[in-house]
């Protein structure tokens, strides 16, 4: 069995804080047609290299029933920047629109099977997984970017279709995992594409 969840996997379940400090599930999303959840944090660069790119995306698809829900599972002993506190500061520093939701245990970063940060992970109305992978194939440079997989699969899925792509592989940061090397990757992680 793929480490990642596999498209036409369902959403595990989760209970997790957001930096309101409410508490958040699955089920208080339950009125998105699609439900974009990704795995990030405060300091990674690809991370970052995304957030202006995220707005617009943000801006462009909570009209159309789309919520985007971000998880930060990285350990902060290490990575100190990624407190809860920290991920408090930034949410109000750049303005994030979107709830961001503390994994502080890593289990749901566990039941997801995130590798990297940011990993996408898009389910239809009835939660089913559809795409997972990368927004697109440039992290650092949206001028560079020439594909545009997440918003493809929104698209599509917004439109009664299937995903042109449904698994990619995602490009940042390895998941800081706690009592791990900064670059662990679980043994029976896959490589995604």
């Amino acid at each position: 069995m793929a480490f990642t969840l596999e498209p036409g996997d369902p959403a595990p379940e989760f209970s997790l804080i957001g930096t309101d400090d409410r508490t958040y599930s699955l089920a208080d999303f339950d009125d998105a047609s699609v439900l974009v959840l990704v795995f990030t944090c405060n300091h990674c660069p690809a991370a970052q290299g995304v957030e202006e790119r995220l707005k617009v995306f943000y801006e462009n698809f909570t009209p159309d029933g789309v919520q985007l829900v971000a998880i930060n599972s990285n350990e902060d002993v290490n990575h100190p920047t990624d407190s809860f506190e920290h991920m408090k500061m930034r949410k109000h520093a750049e303005e994030l629109p979107w709830t961001y939701l503390r994994d502080e245990d890593q289990s749901v970063a566990l039941a997801y099977g995130a590798l990297r940060t940011p990993h996408f992970y898009v389910f239809d109305a009835v939660r089913t997984l559809r795409y997972t992978g990368r927004l697109d194939e440039n992290p650092f440079d949206a001028e560079q970017a020439t594909t545009h997989e997440l918003v493809d699969a929104v698209n599509a899925l917004l439109a009664g279709d299937e995903p042109p792509l449904a698994v990619t592989n995602p490009l940042g940061c390895n998941v800081k995992w706690k009592d791990q090397d900064a670059h662990w990757m679980p043994p029976d992680a896959c490589d995604l594409v």
